[in-house]
């Protein structure tokens, strides 16, 4: 399976573009679409957006791999994409540590759907608070979980990676 134009849309809505090296909500390094900076990138001209969907189209490859590889049951094409989109934001490890994963992998469909939704804070200085972007990141994701023809979803600003 593949992200869909909709899910697609979601991921760059939620991040947003940006030439320049900024860090995220949660202060981790980033650039174009949400892409992770390593110790090995360096971009101190900026990127144009074509790279960043070069980088995009790679990160994007790495997510749907990752739930590919994690989830054991069916999904629909808006299952898969919410969840690309959670790992893309959040990263393979914590969906593969998530009551989501093992509700989901148990075949608990509308459970796991409503997990998503917990996933809307962020460590700052050591304090775990609501992040505004976070909350409608998620609930766009569940929209498209359980949408049975995904629309584009509206999303807050880009707030970055988390």
């Amino acid at each position: 399976m593949q992200l869909s134009a909709a899910g697609l849309a979601l991921v760059k809505t939620c991040e947003g573009f940006r030439g320049r090296a900024y860090l995220d909500v949660a202060g981790i390094p980033t650039i174009g679409y949400g892409h992770r900076l390593t110790q090995r990138d360096a971009f101190p001209a900026g990127i144009d957006e074509a790279t960043a969907e070069h980088m995009l189209a790679c990160d994007v490859g790495e997510a749907e791999e990752a739930v590919t590889s994690l989830v054991k049951v069916s999904l629909s094409q808006g299952q898969f994409d919410a969840l690309v989109d959670f790992v893309f934001n959040l990263g393979s490890g914590r969906l593969g540590g998530s009551t989501l994963l093992r509700d989901l992998n148990q075949g608990f469909y509308d459970i796991a759907a409503g997990q998503l939704l917990f996933w809307d804070h962020a460590d700052m200085s050591g304090v775990e608070i609501e992040v505004a972007g976070l909350k409608a990141r998620r609930e766009a994701e569940f929209n498209l979980w359980t949408s049975t023809q995904p629309e584009t979803p509206a999303a807050a600003p880009a707030q970055g990676v988390a």
